[in-house]
């Protein structure tokens, strides 16, 4: 019989095969003698495998456990900043509140690197992402037409800092070293200095220190910038469902919905707060009615929240579209928005 049938080794099978088979060096000392049992070694081994299941396991547990921690969507419509003084900005007040409940009370996981639990997670930061981008939409117009004298006057300082810090990424951690070794300002800083910075612009609103124009024209502008994001947005859930509505699973279907989704909420809630603002402008138009109209559009459409988001084939029986019945609200929101523009042109 050959040598290589002499020795048999046993076969390990489970999740033991995954772990390292370890080759124990042997020493040898003038007077002393080491244990080289069967037994003793046999223990060893034991050891060393139950110690290695035991942080296989751990870090299999890691991800989808911190995950589920970290994961939560805020789509809570009554959210609100709270009582705002007279003289305040509802619309300002509001952004700073959106700001401050996103990066101060909730995780941030659009910028964890892979060794956090909330770098697995896509939907939630698509959320925030969402609600960024509104917030830039509207904190830009604050900063250029509605907290400035005619579009004419300098640009207020407070909403300056605001408009360029909001105005980020969201995805920037401490290092990123594929762009730099030096260490990074991540998104969240400037997402506080931006809360920070509309804070103190309605402290000076208060005391008379500050602009805010409550006219037609500069929330007309808002509005035609506003119904064009939604169109961008209803733009791309077409060219999803063209693409993809056939395919079994859509990885990209989820992306689209939640970005969609933190866009429609933080539009719903600001929108609301900016009604309040112009409600003399609103009341003497008569566009009160449809301004709640178009709120409650974009709100219902942030409702949405399906267990699994679905980009099923359109006239199918079998599978739902999240992402055709989402773009039902971005278009009719969008319609309300038209409205709303022409009666403001009157």
């Amino acid at each position: 019989m050959s040598d290589e049938f002499a020795n048999p080794q046993p076969t390990t099978t489970g999740w033991r095969r995954f772990l390292p088979r370890l080759s124990l060096p042997r020493f040898s000392m003038p007077g002393l003698s080491l244990p080289r049992s069967e037994s003793g070694r046999s223990r060893l081994m034991t050891g060393l495998r139950w110690g290695g299941g035991i942080i296989l396991a751990t870090m299999l547990l890691y991800y989808p456990v911190g995950a589920a921690f970290v994961h939560r969507i805020n789509d809570d419509v009554a959210f609100n900043p709270g009582n705002v003084p007279a003289e305040a900005s509802a619309a300002v007040a509001t952004a700073a509140a959106l700001i401050d409940r996103e990066v101060n009370a909730t995780a941030w996981p659009g910028n964890d690197p892979w060794f956090f639990p909330g770098a697995i997670l896509d939907n939630m930061p698509n959320f925030q992402a969402g609600e960024i981008q509104a917030l830039q939409r509207v904190v830009t117009e604050l900063r250029d037409q509605i907290g400035r004298s005619r579009g004419t006057s300098s640009t207020d300082p407070a909403l300056q800092n605001a408009a360029s810090a909001i105005n980020t990424r969201p995805d920037i951690w401490y290092f990123d070293l594929n762009k730099s070794w030096a260490p990074l300002t991540p998104s969240v800083t400037y997402y506080r200095d931006a809360m920070k910075s509309l804070i103190d612009f309605n402290t000076r609103l208060v005391s008379g220190q500050a602009v805010f124009e409550r006219r037609a024209d500069n929330l007309l502008s808002t509005l035609e910038r506003i119904s064009q994001d939604l169109g961008a947005a209803s733009n791309k859930i077409d060219q999803e469902i063209d693409a993809e509505s056939a395919a079994w699973f859509d990885t990209g279907a989820d992306d689209i919905f939640y970005f969609n989704k933190g866009q429609l909420y933080a539009y719903g809630l600001l929108l609301n707060a900016l009604g309040r603002d112009f409600q003399p402008i609103l009341a003497e138009k008569g566009a009160g009615t449809v301004w709640q109209r178009m709120v409650e559009s974009m709100l219902e459409g942030a409702k949405l929240q399906p267990l699994f988001v679905i980009n099923g084939e359109p006239g199918s029986i079998a599978q739902p579209n999240h992402l055709a019945e989402q773009g039902f609200y971005l278009l009719r929101a969008r319609a309300q928005l038209g409205e709303l523009q022409d009666i403001l042109q009157k």
